[in-house]
């Protein structure tokens, strides 16, 4: 072991010396190289001594040499820490700095250090070859231990050479030897590699099997109207063959007929297919275009002058950069750069090539070698010139001038040499020393170089440490990797192995990306979705940083010192800035640029770099501000793809698509060298790593390294790539700390703080639009002049009053902008408003994007026109597609229509608050400009010559000029604001002008055709300019500012006494008041109504709306309602004014007051289909249909007293109408048997009124003046009529598409339809007059008429005509009716609540019952408040009390059953699953599961004296069942050995009743008279029951698909099922009479029958707790107290106080397992349990039952019970595990059980049973364990 105070290598371990790993290996791991001494003093190094000695004598005769211990070459002893690498890996140069100071040798070293190589691989063999053996023979019986021995010694020492080498650990090494683990994936060779590696598309196995059979992976989508590039981009299909390369790759150009395509750029060269080209590459000798056409009919180039940095190609007439020249590749066209090549070799190398000084020599036969090799008797040059003529060293003689060496010349003369890194003067006799630092073509050190005398010394910047070698430097930190994006996701590699990590998936098309590595961030950008994202590094937390104003982002780049993010964007053209969070941006750079690509960041220099590659290609450089910004790189640039920073060097690489290359540059863009210029196809972007490049290749789809100086080493590291993008190295050392020049505060700046090389060393930067004060730290408040342009996409703001180069445009970050066309402003909130004619909607935000929101959405169908009214903030728009100028307040609200005749394309509008008129656009037929009062008053034309396509409009209030532009003339024009003085102010030259807008003394237009932004003077329209180009889907223009002229009212005081709208008027009024769509304005003039009189209501679907009848127009209004997602159903409350409608997306039927404001869900609970609803005003009650569950049902209006009226002989019932007059109801009925029904409003006395000549009978309306009922036939296509008896029966309406709802409002009847999607109205007689009310509508439901009506007194009075629940009408009055389930009791007026006997279940959400009393057996949902995922339940009618578990909250709670709302959680803590639970409703205990726990335990009712009663041996337990009369506790365990187990109630007494052929027991339930067990079985799918003791075991129900609840009750029992969502019953003794009692109830779960008679009996713990301080457990023979796990402040005892006598002691009915054994002699030893049979008699004792019934005497039990044991005892001899069948005597010979319902098990080609007819066949039962699904899992 190394010396104290020395420490060995990493992984090393401190054992005796001649165990310690690493020791005589060759290798000096101790400081001193103490662990290779004395390596050869036993046999085994002495051994190695004479193995030395051979090798010694191996490498050539002389002892000057030295062998290399791993490349085993022979080299030089005096090669020995030269500086260069002779062995090849370095060991020659390791540790150079120990070679004095009485150490080992190092040549001495080297040879120890290859027998120890040599050694190491005999040994390995020698393991491989046993390992072959023994995988392909197996262990050999008989081997000597000795044998064995020395094999496990040569076991052990494989896996110490393993440990040292990094090989395989174990005994083998062979992939064959091991079978893969469950995770993993078994290639074709054995091999195993983990199972997410299969089908990723990189091949992992040897031999690729891991890519085989694997589904194809989709190509990339794109989505409608989208072009798919071959690059993985999607670029738009009007950019198609436009002559641009869009795609990156030309491969939207591609295959374009001849012709096609835009107009190609100044600077670009036109190909026959549309390809647009440079024009530099036009004639350049390299065919671009495909067909090559570039290079036709060129012209022969007169050579230009090239610069002294520049080589001439001769004839080619075309300059190459000087470093270009002999690079082995050729550049010029005939390969000038490469010919005549003079070889260039350092001064420490030799040249070889020819001899002959007027010879040149070609590069590609050139080679330097180190003069050391020259004469050294070996031939290192190709011709073996090093080796001719060599001089012969020889001692100096005296007097000799030779300051080294002296040698004797080939010819035999004197000469002078000199030592290794020195050079021989011109004198020939003095040396000089030669500076290695200046090596250019193979410099000596990687980072920093310092000459010293005769050698050099290598040095390393911060972060970095020297390696052995003395040169090259190795990064402190983590293990480096790559990050790159891979399109559809982002992986993360390591640098040499082939796995990967995918830190993001799913992504859509990743192209940029960088990461910040402190704050363990990632980010990129995606051009499919133009976004750039960020996210944790372990791929959590995504979210989008920058979502605006983006359309191609290429290049993205972090400085993580002052924490900003740059990017590039192609399709805007500029460089950008923000903050990490996007909050704050800033343009760096957007003028003079056309495609930039890649972008790096210097923080330390506070420098950007980035690359375009446009048509004039260049890398550009800027501080990070964007000032002192220059070009360093613009010659011999085509594709400039990617860029990285050498931050050790100061040095920027990029590669070049086009000239398949990589350079290097200093950061001016000096000193610039060819890297790579051979193997690269196309490379995309590029990183550096210490010494090495990486980058990707979108030819190859691979990853690829080399040398980052020498370009040598040229390699691929990861191949088969999806399609490679960016590319990062991840390290530390990769973002080194600088210092911020921002400092801690961001450098007092109040928005963005951006570095720069200034004295300041930063600049505070402002939003767009706002100016930074006088301070330049603070940014202004508010904007100035912005201008303001809607794109389809965008919105965006431009400063105006700026100099050129800060005159930007932003996109304001919003969301979801489909296409904006017409734009306005208030400049008091700084508020921006946009139409959006594809959204249908007008919305609203802060300037800088804030605050964003939809403010109109419903009835707009091309809103063109917008304009704000600053003084009473108003806003005005139009719509061209509803012919309609409309005006609301600037939230939206109070929506009101001003003009809605004689309109015909409505286009923009513009308000003047100054002189109370409004003037729009109008384009249709007849194209005019109309002016109004702003409240809609004073209509009229004001021009209507000369116009075609009169769009955009602008006010000048100071010359009082109205401003228009017309597409179709093509000129702008202007006349006073009465239409007088008309002007042309810019003639017919302008394309197509769309948007206008007027500030100061300037006139702004935007011109579809030219796709820009001009400016003109507003006067004369001269001095026109350009102020923007190239905006694609540019629509209006707006400018935004602070000078409106401020304008007192009559509304700017108490709102000019209006009660809703003060609208501004022309003189002399000044204003009127004006009231929402459809209200009328009252007699004062000032208020408006509270809401329409008379109007009709209807659903649609989304939405409800609401058309007035009190006025002339007839418009729909969206009532104010949240938003909906199936609205079917509607009705009003016509007292109130409250809507009702069902939602059958939510189901749920909810209310709502007309305003929206009060918004209530009045039934949650139990719906399915509910198609129809109706009001019953009077008697307050509402009624409606639910086709889902078949039924019709009532409620007041709260959702309270809940009663199924009508659920027999119901199919689909859908529309549902009232006569409260009558006391009658009537609905349709569209299933097989269509109909339309009347019964009493009470659901009695049903009668059929209308049964032929139906099909879908769906609207329903009666008409009570006429004493009619009306109904609409979707399948008919009628709209029919019968009197109220189903007589007089006519047709009013044929040849209806798909009528749906229906009403009759005075002489007429309305209709909604689905097929034309319009409400339609008709004469109610005849069907005359038809017409379409409101159209395209999609999706209109119920509809209903609101009127004034003479409300008929409610016949129930005021008292609820004494009835406790409901009150209902009928004909001859009312009856009082009861909730669902409960009975009315014989006063005909009070219920009986809650039911005497019910089913109880759980439905994870609700706690639902199913009442035994009534006959509907109706579930009915309890509300119970806080219901998560209730699984078990149980109740307590002593205490009439329920219990369940929630598994989502882990609690037991208790409710009462009186007040349902009133709950406690009994059970809160230590718990997981519990997911059974049974009542003790003698000793008042609860138990409960715990599979979580895996224990069953106990407490009382309150949740006090908690005791664990098992806790052993449980692996899933999951039901309970209790029989406390007995003392028995059951439960289920559907474990990995499922079974059902029994113990006494204290947990003692534990014995196994059901173990074989079990799946998953599941639910559990005891039949206390009959003395039998049941469960269900959820593998097996069926139900099966056996005695208390597990025999007598037979099948009940096979076929149950998935039973999970089970209980019993009288003659029955009841189960619950996972897949029919349903509850079930079956007769108890056959399973027979199986019917469906309720279905679609989800997620339903464990369920028990509630009844007083479930819980009789007595024990002594009934009474005082049997004396117990705490817990009291029954056993047959008596009970037992016991005490809590954890003790509570009372004493506990085990003992009681009072003893209780045991009154059942005298039965002897108990289990049998407390009787011996019996063993009848002809059994063969068998031993049987005798078992005494239960008589059916209830020898209860009850203290709370009526009488004790005749018991029978003890004798005859005891003789009876005998007897019958004997007859068991003969019969089980018999027939050993015999199954009975009632039906069938025979004996089953199979596992199976028979079932006791003949036929159940017949084939599938059988009838089914009656019983099951109505039953859909059920689902297979899948092969996985279902029950295994986690019950938390709501």
């Amino acid at each position: 072991m190394c010396k104290p105070g020395h420490t060995p290598g990493l992984g090393q371990l401190h054992l005796h010396s001649r165990a310690v790993v690493g020791a005589c290996d060759g290798d000096a791991d101790c400081a001193d190289d103490e662990d290779e001494l004395e390596c050869g003093e036993d046999d085994e190094d002495g051994a190695a001594a004479a193995a030395a000695a051979e090798l010694e004598a191996a490498c050539l005769p002389s002892e000057d040499n030295a062998l290399c211990p791993r490349t085993g070459k022979c080299i030089k002893q005096d090669w020995i820490c030269d500086g260069e690498d002779d062995c090849g890996d370095f060991s020659d140069e390791t540790r150079c700095d120990e070679l004095h100071g009485g150490r080992v040798p190092v040549r001495q070293r080297l040879v120890r250090a290859a027998v120890v190589a040599l050694r190491r691989r005999e040994r390995l063999q020698g393991l491989l070859r046993r390992a072959e053996l023994h995988a392909q023979d197996g262990e050999r019986e008989g081997e000597g231990e000795g044998e064995r021995e020395g094999e496990r010694e040569g076991e052990r020492e494989g896996e110490r050479e393993g440990e040292r080498e990094g090989e395989c650990e174990g005994e083998c090494c062979a992939p064959c030897c091991r079978s893969c683990a469950d995770n993993e994936f078994q290639c074709s060779d054995g091999s195993c590699i983990s199972l997410t590696w299969k089908c990723d598309l990189e091949p992992d196995c040897s031999d690729a099997s891991d890519e085989q059979e694997c589904a194809e992976v989709a190509a990339p989508a794109c989505g409608e109207g989208e072009f798919q590039c071959a690059s993985p981009r999607c670029v738009r299909h009007e950019f198609r063959c436009d002559g641009d390369d869009d795609c990156g790759d030309w491969s939207d150009e591609d295959d374009c007929p001849r012709g096609a395509g835009g107009s190609c750029g100044a600077a670009d060269f036109r190909c026959d297919g549309g390809k647009c080209i440079s024009e530099m590459w036009r004639c350049d000798g390299e065919k671009d275009c495909d067909q090559g056409e570039d290079e036709e009919g060129c012209a022969e180039k007169e050579p230009r002058t090239c610069t002294p940095e520049e080589f001439s190609c001769g004839t080619a007439g075309s300059c190459i950069p000087k470093t270009w020249v002999c690079d082995g590749v050729q550049d010029c066209s005939q390969g000038e750069d490469e010919s005549s090549c003079e070889a260039q070799c350092e001064k420490s190398q030799f040249r070889c090539g020819s001899l002959n000084n007027n010879e040149t020599t070609s590069r590609s036969v050139v080679t330097c070698i180190g003069k050391k090799h020259v004469c050294d008797g070996k031939k290192d040059c190709p011709k073996g010139e090093d080796e001719k003529n060599c001089p012969r060293k020889k001692d100096c003689e005296p007097g000799s001038k030779c300051q080294q060496d002296c040698v004797t010349l080939p010819d035999g003369s004197d000469g002078c040499s000199c030592h290794q890194g020195f050079a021989l003067n011109s004198d020939n006799y003095s040396c000089h020393d030669v500076n290695e630092c200046l090596f250019e073509t193979d410099p000596v050190c990687s980072q920093t170089c310092n000459n010293t005398v005769g050698s050099f010394t290598c040095g390393c910047m911060t972060g970095y440490v020297l390696r052995p070698d003395g040169r090259t430097c190795k990064a402190l930190g983590a293990a480096p990797t790559l990050l790159f994006a891979n399109r559809i996701d982002i992986r993360q590699v390591s640098l040499n192995s082939v796995k990967y990590t995918a830190l993001l998936k799913g992504l859509h098309n990743a192209i940029a990306l960088d990461y910040h590595y402190r704050e363990g961030l990632i980010f990129w950008s995606d051009v499919s979705m133009d976004v750039i994202k960020r996210a944790s590094l372990n791929g959590s937390g995504s979210v989008d940083i920058i979502r605006w104003g983006l359309e191609s982002p290429g290049g993205i780049a972090v400085d993580w010192i002052h924490n900003l993010m740059f990017w590039t964007d192609s399709g805007t053209s500029r460089v950008e800035v923000a903050s990490l969070d996007g909050v704050h941006r800033y343009i760096v750079a957007s003028s003079d640029l056309d495609k930039p690509r890649a972008i790096v960041v210097h923080p330390g220099e506070a420098l950007i770099f980035w690359t375009d590659w446009g048509p004039n290609p260049k890398i550009e450089q800027a501080e990070m501000d964007g000032s002192n910004r220059k070009a360093i790189i613009t010659e011999f640039l085509f594709w400039p793809n990617g860029l990285c920073i050498d931050y050790t060097t100061s040095r920027i690489y990029w590669a070049d698509a086009k000239h398949h290359v990589i350079e290097t540059a200093k950061f001016d863009g000096s000193d610039r060298k060819k890297v790579l210029s051979k193997g690269l196809h196309h490379p995309f972007a590029l990183t550096l790593f210490e010494d090495a490049i990486y980058w990707t290749d979108w030819h190859t789809k691979s990853i690829q390294t080399a040398n980052k100086v020498t370009g040598m080493g040229l390699r691929t590291i990861h191949s088969r790539l999806h399609f490679p993008m960016d590319i990062h190295s991840y390290h530390p050392q990769r973002q080194p700390l600088y210092q911020n020049r921002c400092g801690s505060n961001n450098g007092g700046c109040s928005h963005m703080c951006l570095p720069n090389r200034s004295p300041a060393r930063f600049q505070c930067v402002c939003p767009m639009g706002i100016k930074l004060h006088s301070n330049g730290k603070t940014c202004e408040s508010t904007p100035e002049k912005l201008l303001l342009f809607a794109r389809k996409k965008d919105l965006r703001v431009r400063q105006l009053g700026v100099s050129p180069e800060k005159a930007v445009d932003m996109a304001i970050p919003l969301d979801g902008i489909q296409s904006a066309v017409a734009l306005a402003w208030d400049s008091d909130t700084d508020s921006i408003f946009w139409t959006d004619v594809e959204g249908d909607i007008i919305s609203r935000a802060n300037l800088n994007g804030s605050n964003e929101r939809v403010i109109i959405s419903s009835n707009l169908e091309s809103p063109a026109g917008l304009a704000v009214d600053w003084v009473t903030k108003k806003l005005y728009w139009t719509d061209a597609g509803t012919n309609r100028v409309e005006v609301s307040n600037l939230d939206g609200s109070m929506r009101a229509l001003l003009v809605w005749e004689g309109l015909d394309k409505p286009r923009d509008i513009v308000v003047d608050p100054i002189g109370g008129y409004m003037y729009w656009s109008d384009w249709g037929h007849v194209p005019k400009i109309e002016r109004a009062g702003m409240d809609g008053s004073q209509r009229a034309p004001l021009i209507m010559q000369r116009l075609v396509w009169p769009n955009g409009l602008a006010i000048d209030h100071e010359q009082a000029h109205l401003y228009w532009a017309d597409g179709g003339t093509k000129a702008i024009e202007f006349a006073s604001l009465d239409g007088s003085g008309r002007t042309t102010l810019i003639g017919t030259d302008l394309p197509h002008p769309f948007g206008l807008a007027v500030f100061e003394d300037k006139i702004y237009w935007t011109d579809w055709n030219t796709t820009s932004i001009h400016m003109a003077d507003k006067l004369t329209g001269k001095n026109k300019t350009v102020i923007r180009s190239g905006i694609s889907g540019l629509m209006d223009v707006r400018v935004f500012h602070h000078g409106r002229v401020p304008v007192h009212t009559n509304c700017s005081s108490r709102n000019g006494g209006c009660s809703h709208l003060c609208l501004l008027a022309p003189k002399p009024r000044g204003y009127s008041c004006a009231c929402p769509i459809g209200i009328q304005l009252g007699k004062n003039l000032k208020t408006c109504a509270p809401g329409p009189t008379n109007s009709l209501i209807f659903a649609h679907r989304v939405d409800i709306r609401q058309i007035s009848l009190d006025v002339s127009y007839t418009v729909d209004v969206v009532l104010p309602l949240p938003p909906l997602k199936n609205a079917i159903a509607v009705d009003v409350d016509r007292k109130t004014g409250e809507i009702y409608w069902t939602d059958t997306a939510e189901d749920v039927i909810q209310k709502a007051t007309p305003d929206g404001k009060n918004i209530e869900t009045v039934i949650v609970d139990g719906l399915e289909t509910a198609d129809g609803i109706v009001v019953d005003s009077t008697g307050r009650k509402i009624y409606w249909t639910d086709k889902g569950r078949k039924s019709i049902e009532v409620a007041e209006l709260d959702g309270q007293n809940r009663k199924v009226l009508v659920w027999m002989d119901l199919e689909s019932p859908r529309a549902i109408t009232l006569h409260y007059h009558l006391g009658l109801m009537y609905w349709s009925d569209w299933g097989k048997n269509a109909r339309i029904e009347q019964a009493h409003m009470d659901g009695k006395n049903r009668t059929i009124l209308v049964s032929e000549n139906l099909g879908w009978p769906n609207g329903l309306a009666i008409d009570r003046p006429a004493g009619r009922i009306y109904w609409c036939d979707g399948k008919r296509k009628t709209i029919e009529s019968t009197d109220l008896s189903g007589h007089d029966r006519h047709v009013i309406v044929t040849e209806v598409p798909h009528p749906y709802g229906l009403v009759i409002v005075g002489s007429h009847v309305y209709w909604t339809d689905w097929h034309t999607e319009a409400l339609h109205r008709a004469d109610k007689r005849n069907g005359s007059e038809s017409i379409v009310i409101r159209d395209k509508l999609e999706g209109l439901m119920d509809i209903r008429s609101v009127q004034v009506d003479n409300f008929m007194e409610n016949a129930c009075g005021p008292n609820n005509g004494g009835c406790s629940h409901l009150c209902l009408r009928r004909p001859d009055g009312f009856s009082c009716a009861c909730p669902t389930g409960t009975l009315l009791r014989e006063d005909d007026r009070t219920c009986s609540t809650p039911p005497s006997k019910y089913l109880l279940f759980a439905t994870r959400s609700t706690l639902a019952r199913v009442s035994l009393d009534t006959p509907e057996l109706w579930d009915v949902t309890l509300p119970i408040p806080e219901v998560h995922n209730a699984i078990a339940v149980d109740f307590h009618w002593g205490r009439q009390k329920v219990y369940y578990t929630d598994v989502h909250l882990d609690i037991i709670r208790s409710v009462d059953m009186h007040n349902l709302s009133h709950t406690e959680v009994i059970v809160s803590s230590n718990l997981t699953t519990p997911d059974g639970l049974a009542v003790d409703w003698i000793a008042d205990n609860i138990y409960w599961t715990d599979a979580g726990r895996k224990v069953l335990e106990v407490a009382r009712l309150d949740g006090t004296s908690r005791k664990t009663v098992i806790w052993e041996g449980l692996d899933e337990p999951r039901a309970l069942a209790i029989f406390p009369r007995k003392g028995f506790l059951y439960w289920t365990d559907w474990g990995d050995n499922p079974k059902i187990e029994r113990s006494m109630l204290d947990g003692t007494s534990r014995t196994v009743v059901i173990s074989t052929d079990l799946g998953f027991p599941n639910g559990l339930a005891l039949d206390y008279e009959a003395r039998r067990l049941y469960w269900v079985d959820a593998l097996r799918d069926r139900i099966e029951t056996s005695d208390l003791y597990g025999l007598n075991r037979v099948q009940l129900v096979p076929e149950a698909t998935h039973p999970f609840g089970l209980t019993q009750y009288g003659d029955h029992i009841y189960w619950t099922d996972w897949y029919k969502k349903s509850v079930e019953r079956a007769d108890k003794r056959t399973g027979k009479d199986r019917i469906v009692i309720r279905t679609d109830l989800d997620g339903v779960m464990e369920i028990r029958a509630v009844a007083e008679g479930r819980q009789m009996g007595w024990t002594p713990c009934a009474v005082n707790n049997g004396g117990c301080s705490h817990l009291c457990f029954y056993r047959p023979k008596g009970y037992v107290c016991a005490c809590p796990d954890i003790p509570d402040e009372r004493q506990c005892s085990i003992e009681p106080s009072v003893r209780v006598p045991n009154t059942n002691a005298i039965d002897y009915d108990n289990d049998t397992e407390f009787l011996p054994p019996v063993t009848p002699p002809d059994m063969g030893g068998a031993t049987h349990t005798v078992e005494i049979v239960d008589m059916p008699t209830d020898d209860y004792k009850s203290k709370n039952s009526k009488s004790d019934g005749v018991g029978i005497p003890s004798h005859i039990i005891i003789i009876t019970g005998v007897l019958l044991s004997l007859l068991i005892i003969a019969t089980m001899t018999m027939i050993p595990d015999r199954v009975y069948n009632i039906h069938d005597d025979k004996q089953v010979t199979g596992p199976e059980v028979v079932s006791l319902i003949p036929g159940v098990m017949a084939s599938g080609n059988e009838a089914a049973t009656p019983e099951r007819v109505a039953t859909p066949p059920p689902p297979p039962t899948p092969p996985q364990r279902l029950d295994s699904i986690n019950l938390k899992a709501g």
